[in-house]
C-alpha cells in the first residue's frame, strides 16, 4: 500500500483537540480512509503530513505505516505526492499521539 494514492476524510483537523482526551492537541490533520477497514473494525486511520492548514478531505500518497506493537491498530502516513519525509521527521510530527505506544515506522 505504500505509494498508493488515497483520500483521507479528516475528523480531527490541525489545531483541534481529541473529542474524549481533551488534552490531546492535533498539530497535524488526522482522519480515516473510507471503505478500508482496519484490524480494530473501524475505517483505517491516517496522519496527514505536509499540509499546514486544517482541511476536511485530502488526497495524497501513503509514504509510511506506523505499526504499533502494543495496539491492534496501524496508522498510515499520507502526504502530498511531491513531498517526502524521513522516519525521524515522521516520528517527530506524530509523537504527540505515538508517544503513548511502542511503534515502528515502515517506509
Amino acid at each position: 500500500m505504500i505509494g498508493d494514492i488515497v483520500t483521507v476524510t479528516v475528523d480531527r483537523p490541525l489545531g483541534t483537540y481529541h473529542p474524549k482526551h481533551k488534552d490531546l492537541y492535533y498539530p497535524i490533520n488526522y482522519g480515516y480512509i473510507e471503505g478500508i477497514i482496519a484490524p480494530d473494525g473501524e475505517e483505517q486511520d491516517a496522519y496527514i503530513l505536509g499540509v499546514n492548514e486544517a482541511v476536511e478531505k485530502f488526497t495524497g500518497k501513503i509514504i509510511a505505516i506506523i505499526h504499533r506493537f502494543d495496539d491492534i491498530e496501524e496508522k498510515w502516513v499520507v502526504c502530498p505526492e511531491t513531498i517526502t519525509f524521513t522516519k525521524e521527521e515522521i516520528m517527530e510530527k506524530v509523537r504527540f499521539q505515538e508517544q503513548y505506544f511502542q511503534s515502528e515506522i515502515i517506509i
